[in-house]
């Protein structure tokens, strides 16, 4: 893959004229919490409280209510079967049998039994699936709705809530205790588990975040599925452990508790392992320690901060949502009687924060009832949202990833994209890649004579089966003249990857970060299979504009230490001059048409022979020829590395009248006597106004002549 320098392309991209319109946005930023009030001395729930009855403060400043309503189990509505998945389309739990009305959810519980069967040995899958079983079979109430939830190679919907045992053990008996096998926890410079038999141990933390990434963004992806569901979620997370290094996996945990939070949904985290016993020498899984760290505590040390650490961030999970964790029990059932005690009877309150700061900092709730013989349980505080300028670069970073992997597009920028491609040999080509994005979506920032704007740009290439092979990365800075008037103009960016036969699917992301805003553009592209083909020719790259190439460059688009900028839409003016660039491959040599056997064959293994390839460019309109270059005649190969013969035209629109117009390529080679006319649709308008000066290129990049409307 190679990239280069962004430039402020022509008047490409026609802007579209401002039009006077009304748009309604509505934001909500209700924070709801749900409180369970008990009685001191006998721990019963507390009935018949009302709104006035509570205060809310937020960082010690008091909130009004804006929200009030109490749930009880005991008040549940039965459920028709057919309609019990309170599921919505757009999220995670795709209802095969229909969906609940909010209204029908109200007083029931909703449990989510999420099985990270990554992070689980076989036996800790064999003890987690036979208390679920228990809990189907012996605990589950009438008002408790539960689906399935598994990760194992992706996130998989087993089964969407429901209120019928039998489907839940289905799900529930489907999963392999050798299922996590794949995904085991590498070895750390801190921990014992792999034999001593060198050294050092070696550290293999960067796989172990990668791990832990997978299983708190799956963790993230079940809560924001469930958010539209008021009603108070709680999720059975059944984990042998999450090994987190250091801060290396913050953004991800945050992500995760934020998600959570903002969903209403508390996690109850279920350590698989059970009682464990820890010894200095390790457990059978690994072999003998070397050293004295088995008799001076060092090596007990050493496997009691490695368990802890894999107990941390479940902990974590539980502590900050409103959850509770169990740890070092073989016994499951308390988990699910904790979570049936804790959603059977609650209030639910919701108030919209004084603090509308959208700093993304930890805010502390503090809940008061008026009476001295209760007690209160509620989650302990939230994260605030928090807007583009107050986010962190991680999680700037992994917004773009989110976006990339999105199957919805971004909108909020516009951006366009056209990939062509040219032969680097048989059976590979260079696929050069170009992004437009409006200068009018861009908001530039003032910066002394300067305008001043930065934009990430994130894109994938992947193979029809949806394996990644190609990416690009590139945080591009502009600095514009602002005599150039950019925000009538465009931004382009170009890349390229190297490519084999076949179909890819590309998919680009850009987002400009004074605000945040982004926008995609992906498409489906085939590169040819032209083996067969008697000519074969490269795409016909249209442009107005040129910039300096690099040094010792091999891309196609370079000639004579110049690169040609393609135009997108194919949108020229009379003042400019259009530029033509393909290649013909493998033409055929002077010769092997001959009607002499040993002649042709002669012909055909000399690779110096001449060839006689015939070229022209006409401009049609309304049928009728408008212009016609002269014909330009090829008798050698001119890029020997790809065997090909390239052919640059330079014509001056200055004698077409504005219009629509075809353009036909004529391509003979007239040896192999085969031949090619390629056409493609040019719109011509009347020149601008006025010149300007030179842009300014973009910091890191190679200077970009400008010219009106761009």
């Amino acid at each position: 893959m190679s990239a280069f320098a962004p430039a402020l392309a022509q008047d490409q991209l026609k802007q579209s004229p401002e039009q006077s319109s009304f748009t309604l946005k509505v934001t909500s930023d209700l924070v709801l919490t749900n409180v369970v009030v008990r009685d001191k001395k006998t721990g019963d729930i507390v009935h018949g409280l009302t709104s006035k009855d509570f205060t809310v403060l937020e960082n010690g400043k008091p909130q009004s209510i804006a929200s009030f309503d109490f749930e009880s189990v005991d008040q549940a509505a039965p459920l028709n079967e057919a309609t019990i998945s309170g599921s919505s389309g757009k999220s995670l739990f795709n209802a095969k049998t229909g969906v609940a009305k909010p209204e029908e959810l109200r007083n029931h519980r909703l449990i989510v039994l999420f099985f990270d069967l990554t992070s689980m040995q076989p036996e800790d899958i064999e003890r987690s699936v036979e208390a679920a079983r228990d809990y189907i079979n012996k605990q589950m109430a009438p008002a408790d709705l539960v689906s399935v939830v598994s990760l194992d190679t992706n996130l998989s919907l087993d089964q969407d809530f429901t209120q019928n045992k039998q489907l839940l053990l289905n799900a529930v008996n489907n999963y392999d205790p050798g299922a996590g096998q794949g995904f085991q926890p590498g070895a750390t410079s801190t921990t014992n588990q792999v034999e001593d038999t060198t050294a050092f141990t070696a550290d293999e933390s960067e796989y172990n975040d990668l791990n832990t990434d997978r299983e708190l963004f799956a963790i993230s992806s079940i809560a924001k599925s469930l958010a539209y569901i008021n009603e108070k979620k709680s999720m059975l997370y059944f984990s042998g452990g999450i090994q987190r290094d250091g801060i290396e996996n913050q953004a991800s945990l945050r992500s995760a508790i934020n998600s959570a939070v903002r969903s209403n949904l508390s996690i109850y985290s279920v350590d698989t392992r059970g009682l464990q016993a820890i010894s200095p020498l390790g457990d059978a899984s690994t072999g003998s320690l070397r050293g004295t760290s088995s008799y001076n505590g060092a090596g007990l040390q050493n496997n009691m901060d490695s368990n802890y650490n894999t107990q941390e961030v479940m902990a974590t999970l539980s502590s900050d949502t409103g959850g509770k964790a169990f740890f070092d029990s073989n016994d499951f059932s308390p988990a699910f009687e904790r979570v049936q005690r804790d959603t059977s009877a609650y209030y639910v309150i919701g108030f919209r924060s004084t603090d509308t700061r959208k700093d993304g900092r930890y805010r502390r709730l503090t809940i008061k009832v008026n009476r001295p013989d209760v007690k209160l349980e509620y989650r302990p505080g939230y994260y605030a949202p928090a807007d583009f300028l107050h986010s962190n670069r991680e999680d700037r970073e992994r917004q773009l990833e989110d976006e990339l992997a999105s199957d919805l597009p971004a909108t909020d920028v516009a951006v366009y994209l056209q990939a062509l491609y040219f032969r680097t040999d048989e059976t590979h080509y260079f696929v050069p890649v170009s992004l437009v994005v409006p200068g009018s979506q861009i908001p530039f920032v003032k910066g002394g004579d300067k305008d001043k704007a930065t934009l990430d740009i994130i894109g994938e290439v992947k193979e029809a089966s949806g394996r990644s092979i190609g990416q690009a990365r590139q945080t591009v800075k502009l600095s514009i003249d602002q005599a150039q008037q950019v925000r009538q103009k465009n931004v382009q960016y170009s890349t390229g990857f190297t490519l084999p036969i076949g179909k890819y699917h590309l998919k680009f992301v850009v987002r400009e970060n004074e605000t945040g805003r982004m926008g995609s553009f992906e498409a489906d592209i085939q590169v040819p299979d032209q083996r067969r083909i008697p000519l074969k020719m490269s795409s016909v790259v249209l442009a107005s504009q040129m910039i300096p190439a690099p040094k010792n460059s091999d891309n196609p688009l370079d000639r004579d230490g110049q690169q040609l900028v393609p135009n997108l839409p194919h949108v020229f003016r009379q003042d400019q001059h259009l530029y033509f660039l393909y290649e013909v491959y493998a033409p055929s040599h002077v010769g092997t048409a001959s009607s002499d056997p040993k002649a042709a064959k002669e012909a055909e293994k000399n690779p110096k022979a001449p060839v006689k390839v015939l070229t022209s460019i006409e401009f049609l309109k309304d049928g009728a020829k408008s212009f016609e270059t002269p014909l330009v005649e090829a008798s050698s190969v001119n890029v020997p590395n790809r065997d090909a013969v390239a052919f640059q035209f330079d014509v001056p629109l200055n004698g077409l009248k504005p219009g629509l117009y075809t353009c036909q390529v004529n391509v003979i080679d007239d040896a192999g006597g085969s031949f090619s006319f390629p056409r493609t649709a040019v719109l011509i308008r009347e020149p601008a106004p006025a010149p300007t000066t030179p842009a300014a290129p973009a910091q890191g990049g190679t200077p970009t002549p400008s010219s009106p409307g761009n």
